[in-house]
């Protein structure tokens, strides 16, 4: 099966040797997302709430450039610096996606690319 790079200039460019998304048939792989401001490529400013937002409204970016959703996200993995935000992952979740929410990881990390305090990165599968 052959793999397509998937990409949105609503979404941050890559910071390195990846691409935004990778579509194989139709199984779409997101890279992980910072807090980045697509525009600036820096990291916003704000709470973690506006940081939280920021990542989930660039991996919208990206699903919609393939085709779809966030509701087409089957598994997320979320990567925070401080286990004590997890409520506010859930809380933003409980905002950007429906029931059935996709299956998730949340893990703790020491540190981000570019000093951000959260990643999010998916599988989405198109019908």
């Amino acid at each position: 099966m052959s793999k397509q790079p998937v990409s949105s200039d609503k979404a941050p460019g890559a910071i390195g040797a990846y691409s935004q998304a990778i579509a194989s048939g139709a199984t779409i792989y997101l890279s992980g997302q910072i807090p980045l401001d697509p525009a600036t490529m820096q990291l916003v400013e704000g709470d973690m709430d506006v940081q939280i937002a920021r990542v989930f409204d660039n991996l919208r970016a990206v699903t919609e450039a393939a085709g779809g959703g966030l509701d087409d996200i089957v598994k997320l993995n979320v990567y925070l610096t401080d286990l004590a935000d997890f409520p506010r992952v859930n809380a933003a979740m409980a905002q950007y996606f429906e029931k059935p929410y996709p299956a998730r990881a949340a893990v703790g990390v020491a540190a981000l690319p570019m000093g951000a305090r959260v990643e999010a990165e998916g599988i989405m599968v198109l019908a």
